[in-house]
């Protein structure tokens, strides 16, 4: 069975370590947010300025002005500080991102990734993840596995135009959780109740296949 949203962020959060600074994109990894492990510290930033985002507020801990780079209103965690947006840019050119999470319509075998742009379409644009993909080492990228008409989103070459060149290592849809490297896709685990052939099916770029992929846990 595919994974929900909820589920995807809930696996994109066991990849939190104690002390990181995480950039969550728009879209699925907004929700990683609500997720972190219990007695964990990561400071979550936002590039409109915001270090140290807390969980999605209650109605009742709704503030209008606090909100993250997609316009959600947000709370603030305990040590979290605001600035402006050169600043929280500076931070993300600079390298100080240990994770960032990003949504994708497009990624290839080479770690291309297409995330901004489908022509003919409106889309929200580009952002800033042009810069979080130049500026992170480490970066995970979240989205169904193939379309709604059922074409694959893991392709051998992206047809979009690119965001980024060769910078995704890792992919995490709601049917797999795939490496990137040697210019293959690489099958680490799968959903549960999802078969390696049902993944094979829709991923249309060279899949490495181990003798055995284990089932994600929650």
């Amino acid at each position: 069975m595919a994974l929900s949203r909820e589920q995807i962020a809930q696996r994109v959060a066991q990849e939190l370590q104690d002390g990181y600074y995480v950039n969550l994109g728009i879209g699925i990894p907004t929700l990683v947010a609500n997720y972190v492990p219990e007695g964990m510290e990561v400071m979550l930033q936002s590039e409109n300025g915001l270090l140290g985002m807390g969980q999605f507020p209650t109605e009742e801990e709704i503030d209008a002005d606090l909100i993250n780079a997609g316009k959600q209103t947000v709370t603030m965690a305990k040590g979290a500080s605001i600035f402006d947006s050169a600043e929280s840019f500076a931070m993300i050119r600079g390298g100080h991102v240990d994770l960032t999470v990003l949504g994708a319509f497009e990624v290839d075998v080479n770690g291309n990734i297409a995330s901004y742009m489908i022509p003919g379409k409106l889309i929200k644009g580009m952002g800033g993840a042009m810069d979080l993909v130049a500026g992170a080492d480490n970066i995970i990228v979240t989205m169904t596995h193939a379309s709604k008409h059922g074409e694959s989103k893991l392709l051998t070459d992206c047809t979009l135009p690119l965001t980024g060149k060769g910078c995704i290592k890792k992919v995490l849809t709601d049917l797999a959780f795939i490496e990137i490297k040697d210019g293959k896709f690489h099958l680490l685990e799968r959903a549960p109740g999802v078969s390696v052939e049902e993944i094979q099916k829709l991923t249309a770029g060279e899949l490495i296949v181990p003798e055995h992929v284990p089932e994600m846990t929650f």
